[in-house]
């Protein structure tokens, strides 16, 4: 299994045929630019599609940033979390509800009891040992207090 972050290309232009050719099958959900978020397995795993978005988001809220499919029956979610600088501002605010919404997402798979596995990009500098000089990203969005409390509330 492969989870791919970033395609940077739209729906259409994803590249399923040199997928197949590799022996994978893929899910997708392309985005021009920054976004798009794909979901490879063997061709001898079954993937089921479940969803193309992070439940809770507003329907102005069009970014590729999540996908969840069920392999081998495990639940695998693919994910970027947004980076949003800079701090504080709009963009930060929209980080922090997008990890509230992947938060009550991951307590959904615990109650029902379901093996399920976050793989991706979070842009989050968990703690200040994960990062050269921490003093230099104390106002960065990926490194703010309140982010790393965020996250260490999902772990």
């Amino acid at each position: 299994m492969v989870c791919l972050q970033e395609l940077k290309a739209p729906q259409e232009k994803f590249p399923e045929k040199a997928i197949l050719d590799t022996g994978y099958r893929a899910i997708w959900k392309g985005q021009k630019s920054w976004n798009g978020m794909a979901i490879l397995a063997r061709k001898n795993l079954e993937i089921t599609e479940v969803q193309r978005e992070l439940p809770g988001g507003s329907e102005n809220d069009d970014q590729s940033r999540y996908i969840e499919a069920i392999i081998d029956q495990m639940v695998i979610c693919c994910l970027y979390l947004p980076n949003w600088n800079p701090y504080p501002g709009p963009k930060f605010e929209y980080k922090l509800e997008w990890l509230k919404r992947l938060k009550k997402r991951t307590g959904e798979f615990i109650k029902m009891d379901l093996p399920a596995i976050l793989i991706g990009d979070f842009n989050i500098i968990p703690t200040p040992f994960d990062v050269h000089k921490p003093e230099r990203w104390q106002d960065d969005a990926l490194f703010r207090t309140e982010v790393r409390k965020a996250f260490a509330a999902l772990i």
